[in-house]
């Protein structure tokens, strides 16, 4: 009874009997623990050096416009080269980035704007890496295996994602800002080192059959096709509203401040959407049975607008990582079935565009969402800004999903249709 219950709920790991995909997994879990130190880095410095969250803010406008460029070209681009040679090219550029956010904090530049100009560069190398990996990952693990394969990599992302900012509160809170930011940085430049060998150890992935070419009619091409699959469109549309109106992570570093006091609460903050993903990827073996992924994929980003929004109203420590650890949860799941429904429905010659779309929605509805907390955040404050925008993104996204019912229907069987 126990061993069946483990095999219904525990998270799948076939895919790891996949030497190609585990070096993968491992070099990704590792690098993106260092990434998450950078990632609680710049907003708390970007805050330190201006007192604005609106500042803050800007970062994510400062990703955006790199992201929705070299985000849609980038899955062209993955489209008709050797998708491991790209991967290569733009993870030097990722590092080449770090290094530099590194070398302004060790001379204490304290410029805005440069921090701006370095994090648009680290966009760019993100916005071409993304989409290549993820359009990597069908031709490494098969059709079958795709569900559990991408599980895998969300929930140890997820768990990097707990830790690497739970370090970061700590490395603030025990040497301080201008001391702790150097550390921080040079923890992401060294532990990147990690993915950049699993990427060297990858096989050649040359482009199929039917190659894409490099430009803009390329571009155009995968945009029209997602034009005329009103599943993945919708898929889209609502991961957009979900991130737009409810991604609070911009109003962290001032939530942890007034309320909290600051210190190592700011981790906990970071921190707490991931812990719930890393608890829902441990418990996920469920997922890849359910066959209405549609339904389960709208439920879940509900579920996550309104977790947001009653943790915008809780003004204890505690109460806030509990709910944000829920909302967590349920985008596991939802980007689990957003990704698995793209990755079988779009044929394999439009994967890196349709990625390239993918990853312009998904990392770009956040930086707006960074954007329109800070900017709420200064006439109506936190609380509205935070908690408004959970309730308002369930309520619309199940509207839209009423309003244009091809996502409900959307079976696993049709995946192919």
């Amino acid at each position: 009874m126990t061993r069946s219950l483990t095999r219904s709920w525990a998270i799948d790991v076939r895919p790891l009997s996949v030497p190609a995909y585990r070096r993968m997994w491992v070099g990704n879990a590792v690098s993106f623990f260092g990434y998450q130190l950078t990632a609680v880095a710049v907003p708390v410095e970007m805050f330190a050096i201006t007192d604005n969250s609106l500042w803050v803010g800007l970062l994510g406008i400062a990703g955006l416009v790199p992201l929705m460029i070299f985000g849609l070209w980038g899955g062209a681009v993955a489209d008709a080269v050797d998708r491991r040679r790209l991967l290569l090219a733009s993870s030097t550029l990722m590092w080449a980035s770090t290094a530099g956010l590194l070398l302004q904090a060790v001379l204490r530049v304290g410029s805005p704007t440069l921090l701006l100009g370095l994090v648009a560069v680290q966009t760019i190398a993100f916005a071409i890496s993304s989409p290549t990996r993820q359009s990597i990952i069908p031709r490494l693990v098969g059709p079958e295996l795709l569900p559990a394969a991408n599980t895998l990599s969300f929930t140890t992302t997820s768990g990097s994602a707990v830790v690497g900012p739970l370090v970061a509160g700590l490395i603030f809170g025990t040497f301080g800002t201008e001391s702790g930011l150097p550390i921080a940085y040079g923890v992401d430049a060294l532990f990147f080192a990690v993915a950049f060998w699993a990427t060297l150890r990858l096989p050649p992935i040359p482009p199929g059959a039917e190659r894409a070419t490099i430009g803009l009619r390329s571009v155009v091409d995968g945009i029209r096709y997602l034009a005329t699959t009103p599943v993945l469109l919708l898929s889209f549309a609502i991961d957009l509203i979900a991130m737009v109106l409810a991604m609070p992570r911009a109003l962290f570093p001032q939530v942890a401040q007034e309320r909290f006091g600051g210190g190592s609460a700011v981790g906990w903050l970071f921190s707490a959407i991931a812990i719930g993903s890393v608890i829902g990827g441990l418990t996920s073996g469920w997922i890849g049975r359910v066959r209405r992924q549609g339904v389960a994929l709208t439920a879940a980003v509900v579920a996550w607008g309104v977790a947001i929004g009653v943790s915008g109203l809780a003004h204890q420590l505690w109460l806030v990582v509990l709910l944000l650890a829920l909302a967590g949860a349920a985008d596991l799941v939802s980007a689990v079935y957003r990704q698995s429904i793209l990755q079988t429905y779009a044929p394999d010659r439009f994967q890196g565009r349709l990625q390239g779309v993918f990853i312009t929605v998904v990392a770009g509805g956040p930086r707006l969402g960074d954007l329109r907390a800070g900017a709420m955040a200064g006439p109506w404050g936190v609380t509205l800004a935070w908690a408004g925008g959970g309730f308002a993104a369930a309520a619309l996204a199940l509207v839209l999903v009423l309003a244009f019912p091809a996502l409900l229907r959307y079976q696993i069987s049709s995946a192919d249709g």
